[in-house]
């Protein structure tokens, strides 16, 4: 059996970075709290036996208040790992081990990674591991997760741990509380119970979990004449709960404190609140936040970079990719006809999958741009800075900053959005963010924005993609404050977040998280996209009869479907006219993956690949022609505009199925996404019309 290792430590501290580290593995890293949601595993790389580390929540202590808590806790009590990593910033020692003072009651054997030690010396101050190795009876490593300093250290401490096994001891045993802890424990260990220390101390504190455990219900007694003497040594007033966390901070203070030696002041703090006056003013913090933000569409998007007249690097690099696409339309198309291949396997080929996963892939380097840009900014410690004066305009409306957390993993991928949503205080929170997460324009979305701009506006597609993520924000803010005044009447709990110092992103992170985003693209583009799109050729190429018929024909049984249902779509002015049908059916495919939509349009546009590459020019280019032709700048609007707030794929209906654990709200959801796309839609295209544009 390999060893079982778990890594636990407080949101913020590194965990997710020192697991990737030592598996090899891609979990989601971003330096703001809550990025973990669930427990995540992975086979330890360089160790000499085999072992299994579990990335647990980051949490800030055991107590059963929050999802993350009892995620924890629970591995942690019921699975028993053979170890502990009990990560710990070391910037912040005194708050992290309040932790860690719980995890020192457990029968588990644990380690103490003293993270970011190398920002501790940057400031010139020092953390003596020895001493603190001392007070706690455990291994203490000094190591940096982000520079993959100490792991090997760390991980030979943690197998000598796992071996010699621990038994946990209680840092309160001396305190006021001790004598009733101590009854508790003796209980406890008269029924051979794990880790009596711990357990003890949550039976005191009246814990739920503990309380309700059915293996305790003989120690209930003891229990309660505990709680009897340990109220008897309290001042009135107080309760043993309130009390414990005191006595833990107050020997944290007597301690820890001493154990860091600053021979200066912390520059790197200075330096971050400095920064911070700017970022997280209450006046600028909103505008400097869409700065950047447009920033990173303009060298995404542009093809007049800063005014140059030059492309700027995302449309040069799409451009790059298109060649190689088109060589092939050709190549292939030639190869076909001469070696006398049918008319129904050229179409298949070229026409369906060329025309549609070709469309996909094309848009590649720009979709890895924009989660570069999102990455750094995550990295460097932004993106808790945009909670946090996102904070102050979101509690007008019933929100708090900790919601726009998930929503700002929306702009990645709805599905672990949706997920995290876990993390807040209560339902109605949850199902109001759960309500907005999709009006964040995911990756996948990226295409549609990408295709339309360059066909509509070439010269402003920048600013219109940049403007379709800010109609998305708007949407968000606008449906909160009416599901406060309408669904959710609740007040926004405060948001209490650790804004962590700036760091120099690390280009690592970053390009693992595009590696893993590439390869999720190109898995689907592989995959879901290729069925689809050769299913909408097959359904787009034939009649009811199955006599074929020219790709995109009126006469094909998808355009039966479409227009069967393009009635729907005309007041938006996107489904009139004899081809109305094709947008609306790639609406539909939309469904499976929102990648689906340009492979679609790719299938039902443009039919001829094939005589547009042989005549020197791409596949890309006769699909972006006949897009401009089909559709008038409105129109095209609106088209993105119900794209973005419309149901996004199925994955990610079936994770707030399951979130929102109720048929009732998951159908009043549905029908949120589906009436405010085809509202802001419409509003978008008549409103136009009547301004004269």
């Amino acid at each position: 059996m390999p060893l079982r290792l778990a890594l636990a430590g407080n949101p913020n501290s590194g965990k997710t970075t020192l697991f990737n580290e030592l598996t090899g593995a891609t979990a989601r890293v971003g330096n703001w709290p809550g990025v973990t949601i669930d427990r995540k595993e992975g086979a330890v790389r360089g160790l000499g036996e085999a072992a299994v580390l579990v990335d647990l929540p980051g949490i800030y202590s055991l107590s059963p208040y929050t999802p993350e808590e009892v995620v924890s806790r629970n591995y942690l009590t019921q699975e028993a790992p053979d170890a502990i990593i009990n990560i710990v910033d070391a910037t912040n020692l005194a708050r992290n081990l309040y932790l860690t003072t719980q995890l020192m009651e457990l029968d588990i054997p644990v380690v103490i990674a003293l993270n970011m030690s190398d920002e501790v010396e940057k400031k010139g101050d020092t953390v003596d591991s020895q001493a603190l190795s001392g007070l706690l009876g455990v291994p203490v490593v000094a190591i940096s997760a982000l520079r993959g300093q100490g792991l090997k250290a760390l991980m030979d401490a943690t197998v000598a741990a796992a071996h010699a096994g621990r038994h946990g001891y209680n840092i309160l045993d001396t305190s006021v509380l001790g004598p009733a802890i101590n009854s508790v424990r003796g209980s406890l260990d008269a029924i051979g119970y794990p880790s009596a220390h711990f357990h003890a101390v949550k039976l005191l504190e009246n814990d739920r979990l503990s309380i309700a455990d059915p293996h305790l219900a003989g120690c209930l007694g003891t229990v309660l004449e505990a709680q009897q003497q340990a109220q008897a040594a309290l001042p009135p007033g107080d309760s043993p709960e309130s009390a414990i966390a005191a006595l833990r901070y107050r020997w944290i203070a007597a301690y820890a404190q001493s154990l860091v030696i600053h021979s200066r002041p912390s520059m790197l703090r200075t330096a971050s609140d400095a920064i911070d006056k700017w970022l997280t003013h209450p006046l600028l913090g909103i505008p400097l936040f869409l700065a950047f933000m447009f920033c990173m569409f303009h060298l995404t998007f542009s093809e007049n970079l800063l005014g140059l007249g030059i492309p700027g690097p995302g449309v040069y690099l799409q451009g790059l990719m298109e060649v190689p696409i088109s060589w092939l339309s050709g190549w292939l198309g030639g190869a076909l006809a001469a070696g006398g291949a049918s008319a129904w396997a050229q179409g298949l080929l070229i026409d369906g999958v060329i025309a549609g996963v070709g469309a996909v892939l094309s848009f590649v380097p720009q979709i890895m741009m924009l989660f570069l840009f999102l990455s750094l900014l995550e990295d460097s410690g932004y993106m808790a800075r945009a909670a946090y004066i996102m904070d102050r305009a979101l509690r007008r409306f019933g929100l708090s900053g900790r919601a726009f957390l998930p929503m700002l993993m929306g702009f990645g991928c709805s599905v672990p959005a949706l997920l995290a949503t876990r993390t807040l205080e209560t339902e109605k929170t949850r199902r109001m963010t759960m309500l907005m997460i999709p009006y964040m324009s995911c990756g996948a979305k990226a295409p549609i924005w990408a295709i339309f701009a360059a066909a509509l506006f070439p010269r402003q597609a920048d600013v219109v993609v940049f403007g379709i993520y800010l109609l998305g924000i708007l949407t968000a803010v606008v449906s909160a404050l009416l599901f406060k005044r309408v669904l959710y009447k609740t007040a926004a709990a405060p948001l209490i977040i650790e804004l962590p110092p700036y760091r120099l992103p690390k280009l690592k992170n970053s390009l693992l998280l595009m590696w893993q985003k590439l390869r999720e693209y190109v898995v689907r583009a592989g995959t879901v996209i290729l069925l689809a799109t050769m299913a909408i050729w097959f359904l787009s190429s034939f009649t009811w009869g199955l006599t074929m018929v020219a790709a995109g024909s009126g006469q094909s049984i998808l355009a039966t479907i479409g227009n069967a249902i393009r009635w729907f779509f005309i007041p938006l002015g996107f489904a009139s006219g004899p081809d109305g049908w094709k947008a609306a059916v790639a609406i539909l495919t939309g469904l499976l993956a929102k990648e689906a939509v340009v492979s679609t349009l790719g299938v039902l546009y443009n039919p001829d690949v094939v005589g547009d590459a042989l005549e020197g020019g791409t596949a890309q280019g006769a699909l972006l022609a006949a897009l401009a032709a089909s559709f008038s700048p409105l129109a095209a609007l609106s088209y993105m505009a119900f794209n973005l707030l419309s149901i996004p794929c199925m994955a990610a209906v079936a994770a707030m199925r399951a979130e929102m654990r109720s048929p009732r709200w998951t159908a009043v959801t549905l029908g949120v996404w589906v009436g405010t796309a085809w509202l802001v839609s419409f509003l978008i295209y008549n409103v136009g019309r009547l301004l004269g544009f």
